[in-house]
């Protein structure tokens, strides 16, 4: 009923304002156009569903993925930094087509001396050079990197022909591979292992002050690329940027180091007993049940030791993988290793992390207990943490593997540390061992699409830092930390739906604005309980498999029921930006007598002034209507209403409703591109507060303004747009009635005198 008379009280304002409109309305009715609403579907951007990948974002009955084996020796030579390898491939071709060739990562070929790599950058000279930069850039020679292959054979041990395209090698097959075979083929292979401290790689080797090497290695094999119901083969060249696309499989794998060295890697050691000393063995048995704090499996104490010297021999480490995209490993005598154990549900999950000397002030408090909040945080928002690990490996870069992970943070000399790099610290750890999730496991495509794992994972990393240390990493910046990004030189923005290797600002653009914009999803749009459901639908079920863009925007309306079209293109598909302000803000009082402007609207049905029925109409405090007997007058003052009321309401109805006494004309408008939610918060005169949302969906008539009526019972004293800036609006100026005379200019002039 109370809805009823609202609508009685604003007809008159939304008919005049309707009549305002119409003359120019007319006009543009006239002209052709297409359908340019931001809250058009997508229906012409994403693919056409189809029985691999559905209209409701799920795989379909004939989904299909291939499954790659490996088993690898692997010997590390420490003297000369060389790796080099031995691997029977066996491929699984579960596709329905016929496959003449294969394609193979040779993503170390980046390095090579004569890889293109560097040369696809422009840019004039720098305004300075170290003499280790002049000489490595203009005189020093090359780095001999890359794949030197030694072999290529059948199970037969008769040659494969093979070609090799910068980073991509192509094995052309003696027979096509028929749908549900199998091909077994062996590569041998090395390679010269790169200092990561000088050319910032992915992996590679660290050289400490003592003398002493440290190895995180990865792309250390050839690898076989993806080939998928989407695209065929994922073949685009690696150029440093964009990552990668896998193929799932099990491996099996043994790394021969020197023999004080400790070693952890993709999957479980199989021969501990063989590579740790007896008490080491002892405590790594132990550490299985350690449930409350990290106990060491290599002390640093027996880390310190090893560092003195080189013991001389090898010893070699067996690991076992299952259904997994990738394998890396991390090995140097220097490393002291903590572990503990992390219950999820019914399972026990390890949680480690090997670290050097310069590692410890930090790591040993807080690198396996974040590890272990990162997996506990991560599976209530995704699925239960299915590997039997997760290792976390101290080394001067941010990188990501299954089961492993490379990440920065060290003490300096004195073993001081800033709050900023204990903060650094735990955010890369969270950040690294939550790619675990996205895309090792729900296995997105990195080279194309670089914002479905990073994006998607500093998402979630937001929330598991916040329950690390909420006052580290208050979520009360997300995501008006992208205002500064989005606001910028429209030349150098890409939209997110962007292949990595083409766009500036790398990271806002793949880590960034779409964590932000999952962000105001959960938070401002869908809430908590709707977009969590959704999200989980969307990671069970292309978990261990490869979905694409449209599969995550399509499970998401999917398991929500909202229509979140307008939010994928305007977010994901645009560089606009969000920027909603207040117009103008009328007070309007009730009156009985009909008003100027509404006696137009009723002659124009055909009625006169004095056949106008008993209503009740808005006078507003501009108007020259608006005389002195109205100024006093309150909304119970009005018999017209008060009979309203006691002819529509009973007793109890009546004992629970308050008329309004204010009315007020809120005119929004949006100089931004978005569209976005109002949020409007009213301050009234005594103080108190009050917020009122409304839809995204208030755009879709008019996308430069639109106008609500705003009953109350209190005078409001002062509104405000996105008090808690929770929709990236990246002009506060125009947020609040009254508005502000001073500017952020004429406060910098007054510090500037007081200064």
């Amino acid at each position: 009923m109370k809805k009823i008379f609202l609508t009685l009280l604003t007809l008159v304002m939304i008919s005049s304002t309707f009549f305002a409109q119409e003359v120019e309305q007319e006009k543009e009715s006239q002209k052709a156009h297409y359908n340019i609403s931001k809250f058009k579907q997508l229906q012409e951007e994403l693919p056409t569903p189809n029985k691999q990948h559905t209209a409701s974002g799920a795989p379909g009955y004939e989904y299909t993925q291939q499954k790659v084996d490996y088993k690898m020796n692997i010997v590390l030579d420490d003297e000369n930094h060389r790796i080099s390898g031995d691997e029977i491939i066996t491929y699984h071709n579960n596709s329905k087509d016929h496959l003449e060739y294969l394609w193979i990562q040779l993503d170390q070929n980046m390095r090579a001396a004569d890889a293109q790599t560097k040369d696809i950058n422009g840019g004039g000279p720098r305004a300075l050079y170290s003499p280790s930069l002049f000489t490595k850039n203009f005189m020093g020679k090359p780095f001999d990197g890359g794949f030197k292959i030694e072999h290529l054979k059948d199970v037969n041990g008769k040659d494969i022909d093979y070609m090799i395209n910068n980073t991509m090698m192509r094995v052309d097959l003696p027979k096509a591979i028929a749908p549900g075979e199998t091909f077994v083929f062996n590569i041998k292979w090395w390679y010269n292992i790169n200092n990561y401290i000088e050319d910032r790689g992915r992996s590679g080797f660290e050289i400490f002050e003592d003398g002493n090497t440290a190895y995180a290695i990865a792309q250390f094999y050839p690898r076989l690329a993806v080939y998928n119901n989407v695209e065929g083969w994922q073949n685009m060249q690696f150029w440093g940027s964009s990552e990668f696309a896998l193929e799932f499989g099990d491996f099996e794998v043994s790394i021969t180091t020197p023999k004080d060295f400790i070693l952890n890697g993709t999957g479980v050691i199989q021969n501990p007993k063989d590579v740790l000393t007896k008490n080491q063995y002892k405590r790594y048995q132990e550490a299985q049940s350690s449930y409350e704090n990290p106990i060491f499996i290599v002390t640093p104490e027996e880390a310190a030791e090893a560092g003195k010297g080189k013991e001389k021999g090898t010893k070699t480490w067996k690991l076992h993988a299952e259904n997994v995209r990738d394998f890396a490993f991390a090995t140097s005598r220097r490393y002291m290793w903590d572990a503990m154990a992390v219950k999820l549900n019914n399972k026990t999950v390890m949680a480690y992390s090997l670290y050097p000397e310069e590692g410890k002030e930090l790591w040993e408090e807080h690198s396996t207990r974040v590890v272990a909040n990162t997996l506990k945080v991560y599976s209530k928002h995704t699925f239960d943490y299915p590997y039997p690990q997760a290792s976390s490996i101290n080394v001067q870069m941010g990188m990501e593997y299954p089961m492993i992970c490379f990440n920065f943070g060290r003490a300096d000399r004195n073993g001081k540390f800033s709050e900023r790099t204990k903060k650094g610290m735990i955010g890369v750890i969270t950040h690294e061992v939550g790619h675990n999730f996205f895309p090792m496991i729900v296995n997105s495509d990195e080279r194309q699409w670089t914002w479905m794992d990073e994006g998607i994972n500093s998402f979630v990393e937001i929330l598991a830092e916040y329950e690390y240390d909420p006052e580290l990493f208050p979520t009360s910046k997300y995501p008006k930390n992208m205002v500064g990004y989005m606001k910028g030189d429209q030349n150098r923005l890409a939209p997110i739906m962007s292949q990595g290797d083409n766009v500036f600002n790398f990271g806002s653009n793949a880590y960034g604005k779409p964590a932000a914009g999952l962000f105001i999803l959960r938070q401002t749009i869908m809430g908590p309980e709707l977009f969590d459901h959704a999200f989980r639908t969307y990671s069970k079920r292309w978990a261990f498999k490869h979905p694409t863009p449209a599969d995550f925007f399509r499970s998401m309306e999917d398991a929500s029921a909202m229509d979140l079209d307008w939010f994928w293109r305007g977010w994901f598909y645009t560089t606009g930006n969000n920027d909603i302000g207040i117009k103008e803000v009328k007070k309007y009082h009730i009156t009985d007598k009909p008003t100027e402007q509404a006696i137009k609207v009723y002659k124009r049905y055909g009625i006169e002034k004095d056949q106008i029925p008993p209503s009740l109409f808005l006078v507003s405090e501009d108007s020259e209507e608006f005389t002195e007997d109205l100024k006093g007058k309150k909304a119970e003052d009005y018999s017209l209403l008060t009979e309203y009321i006691d002819q529509n309401f009973s007793p109890e109805e009546k004992s629970g409703m308050e008329a309004p006494k204010y009315f007020y004309e809120l005119k929004f408008e949006k100089p931004g591109d978005l569209v976005m939610p109002i949020i409007v918060e009213f301050e009234y005169e005594d103080g108190t507060k009050e917020r009122k949302q409304y839809p995204a969906q208030i755009w879709r008539k008019n996308d430069a303004e639109v106008t609500k009526v705003f009953p109350s019972t209190k005078a409001i004293n002062k509104i405000t747009i996105d008090p808690d800036q929770e929709t990236a609006d990246v002009d506060l100026s125009n947020n609040s009635w009254p508005k502000t005379t001073e500017t952020k200019f004429d406060n910098f002039k007054k510090n500037q005198i007081k200064g």
